[in-house]
């Protein structure tokens, strides 16, 4: 099977050493996306639904560099550094995404890789 990591450019991950993506055959699979911008910064610092709204801007950027679109996603993790924050992410799915809506794991942690952060999503998608 063959497999390929996807390329995006500017590539705001690769400071971090970490590729956006994969493509192996028909699916794709996303690095964590997070509330960070083309050019490194971050964005909605202290402001959840706009960290959410920019981690959708750059799922969508990595998935269509691998060919596919968000109406492909079959799978999701979410991670929140803040469970309280869980209403929020169930009225998110409902306005990112539409039924049949993809398989979902979320968690709760202490931190993501950088301390503003608040989000992360994690994504499958076939193409």
């Amino acid at each position: 099977m063959k497999s390929e990591v996807i390329q995006i450019d500017p590539d705001p991950l690769a400071p971090f050493a970490i590729a956006p993506g994969w493509r192996v055959g028909d699916l794709l699979f996303l690095s964590g996306q997070a509330a960070i911008d083309e050019a490194g910064a971050i964005i909605g610092a202290n402001d959840f639904d706009e960290q959410v709204k920019q981690t959708f801007i750059n799922i969508d950027r990595v998935l269509a560099a691998g060919g596919s679109n968000r109406d492909n996603i079959v799978k999701v993790t979410i991670y929140l550094t803040d469970m309280g924050n869980f209403p929020k992410i169930v009225e998110a799915r409902k306005t990112y995404f539409s039924p049949p809506y993809p398989a979902d794991t979320i968690v709760e942690v202490k931190a993501l890789a950088l301390p503003e952060l608040m989000v992360e999503i994690d994504v499958i998608a076939a193409v």
